[in-house]
């Protein structure tokens, strides 16, 4: 991959994938405008992460060298200087605004609230025990917040709930996995000890399991049975999830995780089968 691409990371724009959540989960999927709606999101949400990349790279980029995996970024490495990366910060962060520029202002709002979120992380948080994993669940919930409000629909509450509760798995699943690779001690640049590991784990599975009886309840109440024709078949949402979850904790616990648990399983053939598992239960519950 080509220095610049490299430093903009297109490849993390996987993660933004996630603004389309609110609209399937709305039954809004034969709503040509709500899509393009989502797809801006998707847009604004990608160069202006990539924009938070290379300022966060340039941040790190005495602890990115002494990290096995992270020295390799474009900065870290020599192949691209600093000038030239922090030059591209307000291009991207342009065109990231010329995209939002027509969705709703609640959408706006959010977008907002996105940036200045991980703006926080990279000037101090996400070196900060616990509220930087925090901080990561409510960033990936944002996400998902951003790009239902820009489709124009109002984000269920077990929706967020959901989606906080996953993403503080994944995001501590992230920081125990870094433990379990690392050869130091403590994470370079981070808060944790590898002592701290144990209690990563209890922290990260409580919200894996949080999520699941959130799921539960969800499927269970009323609003679920006006809106699947076969609702019960949902039940089989909740072991699906935990199982996905429980797997992904077991192989970083042996090692096997590399780099961010997201992208992880966007490659990943077991996550792929979860997927697909969960399209089936919710096709055949509609």
């Amino acid at each position: 991959m080509p220095p610049f691409l490299k430093l903009i990371r297109p490849h993390q724009w996987a993660k933004n994938l996630l603004v389309f959540v609110g609209l399937l989960a709305a039954h809004q999927w034969g709503e040509p405008q709500a899509w393009l709606a989502a797809l801006q999101m998707f847009a604004a949400l990608s160069l202006l992460a990539s924009a938070i990349y290379v300022l966060n790279d340039t941040l790190d980029v005495k602890s990115d060298r002494l990290d096995p995996d992270k020295r390799e970024r474009p900065i870290a490495a020599g192949t691209i200087s600093i000038p030239i990366a922090i030059s591209s910060i307000p291009l991207l962060v342009a065109g990231a605004l010329a995209f939002a520029w027509s969705l709703p202002l609640p959408a706006r709002l959010a977008l907002a609230a996105y940036a200045g979120g991980a703006l926080l992380y990279n000037l101090g948080i996400k070196r900060t025990l616990w509220l930087d994993v925090a901080l990561l669940a409510a960033l990936y919930a944002l996400r998902v917040i951003a790009g239902a409000l820009a489709a124009a629909i109002e984000p269920s509450p077990w929706l967020v709930a959901f989606s906080l509760f996953v993403f503080f798995s994944l995001a501590a699943l992230k920081r125990y996995a870094e433990l379990v690779r690392s050869p130091n001690d403590q994470l370079p640049g981070r808060a944790y000890r590898r002592a701290d590991a144990l209690i990563v784990v209890a922290f990260g599975s409580s919200a894996a399991l949080a999520a699941t009886v959130v799921l539960a309840l969800y499927v269970n109440g009323n609003e679920v049975a006006k809106m699947y024709g076969n609702a019960q078949i949902l039940w089989a949402l909740g072991p699906i999830v935990l199982t996905w979850l429980a797997r992904l904790w077991t192989l970083a616990h042996r090692g096997e995780l590399p780099g961010d648990p997201v992208l992880y399983a966007l490659r990943d053939s077991g996550s792929w089968l979860a997927a697909l598992a969960l399209f089936v239960c919710v096709w055949l519950a509609v």
